[in-house]
């Protein structure tokens, strides 16, 4: 009997942890054999022309919006670091649709990274505005697939199961 329970655990627990998503870093979201993508510089901000409220800038031009993107990553459960770009707010004060970048600042402040370096990311949930500043881990499964937003394309999307602060390993 004690092997037949043993047995069946192992059933029921194989599955929970095939569920683990895998991380995945921004570099793994490029082709192999993309081309070098090289920024353009004279599209960065003048910083020294804006006003003390930086949002009051104009969005900086996308270099890469048809970037190529890693097909196989489709339907992938993934967890990735980044920096959240709020597309919509909730009456909470909470983004709820919001773009995933590899850097702070990205799309608003500096012109926006390739597209194949932009998550276009859905949460029920979602993050407060004023917790913002710092990167976030998002798990969820990753769907190979365009968006465009007033801010920037994205080539990948994702509906987040799970939003929380990034913290380096000890």
């Amino acid at each position: 009997m004690p092997r037949a329970l043993l047995a069946l655990l192992m059933l029921v627990a194989l599955p929970l942890w095939a569920a683990e998503p895998a991380d995945l870093t921004w570099s793994e979201m490029i082709p192999p054999d993309a081309p070098a993508e090289v920024p353009n510089m004279t599209a960065l901000h003048d910083l020294s022309q804006m006003s003390s409220t930086l949002e009051s800038a104009p969005a900086a031009k996308q270099d890469l919006p048809n970037a190529p993107v890693v097909k196989s990553l489709d339907g992938k459960n993934i967890r990735l670091p980044g920096y959240i770009v709020p597309l919509e707010v909730s009456e909470e004060g909470r983004t709820t649709e919001f773009l995933l970048v590899p850097y702070f600042g990205a799309c608003i402040h500096v012109p926006p990274p390739p597209s194949n370096q932009i998550v276009h990311v859905k949460s029920e949930v979602g993050v407060k505005l004023d917790e913002l500043y710092q990167p976030y881990w998002i798990e969820g499964s990753l769907q190979v697939k365009a968006s465009t937003s007033e801010l920037a394309d994205a080539g990948y999307q994702m509906e987040a199961d799970k939003i929380y602060v990034y913290e380096l390993p000890e």
